[in-house]
């Protein structure tokens, strides 16, 4: 076939030779003409083939229940797999039409293979996007960093691409290439520093399970604070709460600190952990008619009555002299405050109750000696978790004068001058 091609393809030659022109003219008139009848084959060609593969592919995709060929036709594989039969075209008719001009031919040929190996890139490229997009569907890679693999994968296909781009136009071999290539590694490896630094730190994010797409992160040197959208080679993006967006190297996912939410995310409940500052000099030791009016609060009555027999008991065996409170056991305010707090955390309907509860002391301050409430609420959801916070707050804020007890807070300017009347009056 190829010699008929070859035929057809000096046909004009011949005849311009049989009509008297001269030999090179007759040459050179003929391979302007077979240019441009190979254009004009080339356009129909990839019109028509682009058109019929689109179509069949079109027809296939709506045919068939998987989705994967619906995102090759996404990322373009039917529109690069359609140039392959007016490459062949190329491939048939390049060496005939410019046979009679060897330079020529070299450097078409030259331009239809650096044709073939973008091609073959491009549909390479074409695979990966579309193995990652159909993956990301799937619950079990939803959160792993696919697309930080899939610029790996990229990144490859266009280096060997472009080796041998190289090699094609240089006449070096790809071994002679890849020599050279190693003289100049210390270059290499500054400019694409940050890809191998993101390349190595995508890895460990992975296989150390360090982050995931949809956990919570807070990194306060980049003033992030919200969910992960992405990770990819270079960067996680992150969604603040705010709705902005903030962009992280992912080599900092493994050189600094910060924090992940995941953990919280995933347990039953949600910390609360704060503190109430109490005035250490609104601290005392109850009496007997102190202990009566506990005793009608609802959720300490039992308590009360319980733990005061038993330091009665305690008193009388000891044979201690009650005329001072300072002798033997007594309760005092702050400690009953203590369990109503822990006996109110106990009865909320939206306190954990399998999860660590408690109420305790921290170290005396200048400021008080703060009581910290430590429970876990069920409900993680952030506005709600505020609301329980803030609803036990309240109650207990509110109960603390039942217990002759008092709140530090450090004087404003109105206490300032309410001290200071008696003095100016005077």
């Amino acid at each position: 076939m190829r010699e008929q091609v070859r035929e057809v393809g000096n046909f004009l030659a011949n005849y311009f030779m049989a009509q008297g022109m001269d030999a090179d003219v007759a040459h050179f008139l003929n391979m302007l003409i077979n240019i441009v009848v190979v254009g004009v084959l080339w356009f129909v060609i990839h019109f028509l083939t682009k058109r019929l593969v689109l179509t069949s592919f079109q027809k296939f995709t709506n045919q068939t229940k998987t989705t994967f060929d619906d995102y090759l036709v996404k990322s373009n594989f039917p529109r690069y797999i359609s140039n392959i039969f007016p490459l062949l075209l190329l491939i048939l008719t390049v060496p005939i039409v410019f046979e009679d001009y060897p330079k020529l031919l070299e450097i078409f040929e030259k331009l239809v293979d650096i044709y073939i190996i973008l091609l073959t890139v491009l549909i390479g490229r074409s695979l990966v996007r579309t193995t990652t997009n159909f993956m990301k569907r799937h619950e079990r890679y939803h959160d792993k960093p696919l697309e930080s693999y899939a610029q790996v994968l990229m990144i490859i296909f266009w280096s060997i691409g472009l080796i041998f781009i190289f090699s094609e136009i240089t006449e070096k071999s790809v071994l002679g290439f890849l020599i050279s290539l190693g003289a100049a590694s210390a270059i290499i490896l500054f400019i694409f520093k940050d890809t191998i630094l993101g390349f190595i730190a995508s890895i460990q994010v992975s296989v150390n399970d360090i982050v995931r797409i949809g956990d919570w992160i807070t990194f306060s040197k980049y003033g992030a604070d919200g969910f992960v959208t992405e990770i990819n080679l270079a960067t996680v993006r992150v969604q603040n709460w705010d709705n902005t967006y903030t962009t992280i190297p992912t080599y900092y996912l493994i050189s600094d600190s910060f924090h992940n939410w995941r953990g919280m995310q995933e347990s039953p409940g949600r910390r609360i952990k704060r503190s109430i500052n109490i005035k250490q000099n609104s601290i005392r030791f109850v009496n007997d008619e102190d202990i009566a009016k506990f005793e009608e609060f609802g959720l300490i009555g039992p308590y009360i009555k319980e733990r005061q027999e038993e330091i009665n008991a305690y008193n009388k065996e000891m044979g201690i002299n009650k005329k001072h409170l300072i002798n033997g056991r007594h309760q005092t305010n702050l400690g009953i405050f203590r369990q109503y707090a822990l006996s109110y955390l106990k009865a909320h309907p939206k306190i954990h109750q399998e999860m660590t509860m408690m109420v305790r002391h921290l170290p005396p301050t200048t400021q008080g000696i703060p009581i910290e409430i430590y429970c876990f609420s069920a409900d993680k959801r952030w506005e709600f978790y505020e609301a329980i916070t803030a609803d036990i707050f309240d109650h207990l804020i509110a109960a603390i004068p039942y217990f002759d007890l008092q709140l530090f807070e450090s004087p404003s300017g109105d206490d300032i001058l309410k001290a200071l009347k008696p003095l100016q009056l005077n």
